[in-house]
């Protein structure tokens, strides 16, 4: 792992070192191979370290919980992109109270059975780490962070989810 600064980062692009990444960062490197695209990067290391379930089934029902959260996360980008003052702080006030709560209710109907207290399987994965960094993480995806943790109040399996993530010492360590 290393940080790039511009005149690095810009020889990079030119002699081609980024080109698996279409030139953009982020770009992981292993064994001489180089792969683009933080999603594909993340899936990567999550099969390499264990975090993509026990069996193939297991690896698409993470998959379909983590694209979940890309959904939702677009969802949010279009109303915190509104122009108008006055608009924005009516629909941010939507999104939290209303949108995020039934998009997170319907989420929580597509976790498959299981014994918990992780989404998927009986160990933690991906989709743990992902709906934790989505809604429970202290430096997390919303500016409001306690609307985003409210919003799973009514959604057991996500909520013991992300408790349980926030409860495993390597994590909190990193955090």
């Amino acid at each position: 792992f290393s940080t790039l600064i511009t005149p690095e980062f810009d020889a990079m692009k030119e002699s081609g070192e980024l080109d698996a990444s279409m030139k953009k960062a982020p770009m992981l490197e292993v064994d001489g191979k180089r792969i683009g695209q933080s999603k594909a990067i993340e899936r990567f290391l999550a099969r390499e370290f264990g975090f993509m379930g026990a069996d193939s089934v297991e690896a698409a029902q993470i998959d379909q919980l983590c694209e979940t959260v890309i959904d939702f996360k677009n969802a949010y980008q279009k109303v915190k992109g509104i122009q108008d003052a006055t608009e924005k702080e009516a629909a941010m006030k939507k999104w939290f109270e209303e949108d995020l709560p039934a998009n997170v209710a319907l989420a929580e109907k597509s976790v498959p059975p299981g014994p918990g207290p992780f989404l998927v399987g009986s160990k933690v994965s991906l989709a743990d780490l992902v709906w934790y960094a989505f809604l429970a993480a202290p430096k997390g995806f919303f500016d409001n962070a306690e609307g985003a943790k409210a919003s799973m109040d009514k959604c057991p399996r996500i909520k013991a989810s992300t408790e349980a993530v926030a409860q495993i010492p390597e994590l909190q360590e990193w955090l």
